[in-house]
């Protein structure tokens, strides 16, 4: 294999294959570079709203929603899509008020539900189902999410599933800390459960992508 395919130029690679953004999208990931803020960037992104096309997605929940970049392709999809909600939440209310003021400039705020609380519980009792469940939340927790979110995703529904290579932390067998393992396990699950069809596909950080059955 070729010395020039490495991990760095295939992913600038893919994100130079993006069709080209709104201002405000590309603001969003000036600042997460400037501040060193993780974001799903512009590759995973538009792959999101890929799929949200691909599907017709009209609902969407986000686990974790930082201050609304992931929300921004998913709302993007829904609007090209005629329409439906998506669920931002974040426990941090300045997260909140930023993810609201983005997306307002984008002019997606008729679009998205903003919930300032705890990921996982908001979700259960959000009334579902839903078309796609995106999980971003601390890594520690996934494991205990998988049982929620298969009982509010949709048959035919798409997970997605963010930072599943963990920076290669998964890899490093001395690594047992909290999230790495959370991680490990969240992944055992999900692929060894017959109620999913599952790929990971190795962008950024690694993203599972599982359709329930």
């Amino acid at each position: 294999m070729s010395d020039l395919l490495t991990y760095q130029t295939t992913q600038e690679y893919l994100d130079s294959l993006v069709p080209p953004r709104e201002k405000e999208l590309q603001e969003m990931e000036a600042y997460a570079t400037k501040h060193d803020f993780p974001i799903i960037g512009p590759a995973c992104g538009y792959y999101c709203y890929q799929l949200a096309r691909m599907i017709n997605a009209k609902s969407i929940f986000e686990l974790g929603s930082g201050y609304g970049y992931s929300t921004a392709w998913f709302a993007k999809a829904l609007e090209d899509n005629g329409g439906g909600v998506v669920h931002h939440t974040v426990w941090d209310e300045e997260l909140s008020k930023s993810a609201s003021r983005h997306l307002s400039a984008l002019g997606f705020e008729s679009l998205v539900r903003f919930h300032n609380d705890e990921a996982v519980e908001t979700l259960r009792q959000t009334d579902g189902p839903f078309d796609i469940i995106f999980n971003d939340i601390d890594k520690q927790a996934y494991p205990a999410s998988l049982p929620v979110i298969k009982g509010k995703l949709r048959n035919g529904g798409l997970l997605i599933i963010d930072n599943m290579l963990w920076s290669g932390r998964i890899f490093d067998k001395k690594d047992v800390s909290p999230a790495t393992e959370g991680v490990r396990e969240f992944t055992k699950q999900i692929t060894t459960d017959t109620g999913w069809i599952v790929s990971l596909a190795p962008m950024r950080d690694g993203m599972i992508v599982a359709c329930k059955k």
